[in-house]
Formats: C-alpha cells, sequence, structure tokens
C-alpha cells in the first residue's frame, strides 16, 4: 500500500520544472536519435531551450504573482484583526470606565447619606441632651 507522502506529487514549482526538465530531456533523446541534419538539430535545440526558458520565466512570474498577493492579503487580514483588537480594547476601556464611575457615584451616594443619618443622630442627641437639662435642676443652683 503506497504512503500519501511517497507516492506521486502535488502540483508545485519543483514539480512544474520536472516536468519542464524531463520533457526538455525527451525532446533532447526525440532529436537525437531521429534521423536529421545536425544544423536543423541545433536549430530545433535552440528552440525548445528558448521555450524551457520561457515557460520557466513564465512560472516564475505567477509564482511571484502569487506570493505577492498571499502577502497582500496576509497583511490586510493583519490590519483587520489588528483594528478589531482596538476597537474591542476601546469597548473595554470604556466600559470599565462607565463602570468604575458608576462605583464611585455610589460610593458618593453611600457617604452622603452617611453624613447625612449622622447629622440626624447629632441633632436628636443633641435635642435629647436639652431636653434632659431642661427638665433637672442644675447643680448649685436650687432655689
Amino acid at each position: 500500500m503506497a504512503d500519501k507522502d511517497s507516492g506521486g506529487c502535488e502540483f508545485s514549482a519543483g514539480c512544474f520544472i520536472g516536468g519542464l526538465v524531463g520533457g526538455l530531456l525527451g525532446a533532447v533523446a526525440a532529436l537525437l536519435i531521429a534521423p536529421q541534419a545536425g544544423e536543423d538539430t541545433r536549430a530545433l535545440l535552440r528552440e525548445k531551450g528558448i521555450e524551457l526558458k520561457e515557460r520557466a520565466e513564465d512560472a516564475s512570474f505567477d509564482a511571484r504573482r502569487k506570493a505577492e498577493d498571499a502577502a497582500a492579503q496576509a497583511r490586510l487580514r493583519a490590519e483587520d484583526a489588528a483594528a478589531q483588537a482596538s476597537d474591542r480594547a476601546s469597548m473595554v476601556r470604556e466600559s470599565a470606565k462607565l463602570t468604575l464611575d458608576e462605583k464611585v457615584s455610589q460610593v458618593k451616594d453611600a457617604i452622603d447619606t452617611g453624613k447625612q443619618a449622622a447629622d440626624r443622630k447629632k441633632d436628636e442627641m443633641m435635642h435629647n441632651l436639652d431636653a434632659e437639662k431642661g427638665s433637672k435642676p442644675m447643680p448649685g443652683k436650687e432655689g
């Protein structure tokens, strides 16, 4: 049973170049075996060499263009991700600020309520003290 990784090759630059080189070698072998004049063989080899060079340049250009496109897309995705992260951080900061402001307001309200309760209790105690002074004779002033 053949392993997936060891059998056949998926399309890649190396596979493409291997195919081109194999095709060129096959063409050269066919030309050398076929009965032709030396000048015709050299011209045909020159043409095949030029054709192979053009195919290799085209493959290189396509690979470079695809790599540049992939890099541009990766850059855009990274920028989008950074913008989303920044937006989320901003929302978290705003939420935290609102929560903090709310808690500070609650503490201030509690302090104000405590002060009012203390003032009321103080006033009540002072009133009770004044009432007690008015109902009892003061020592040393018996009349």
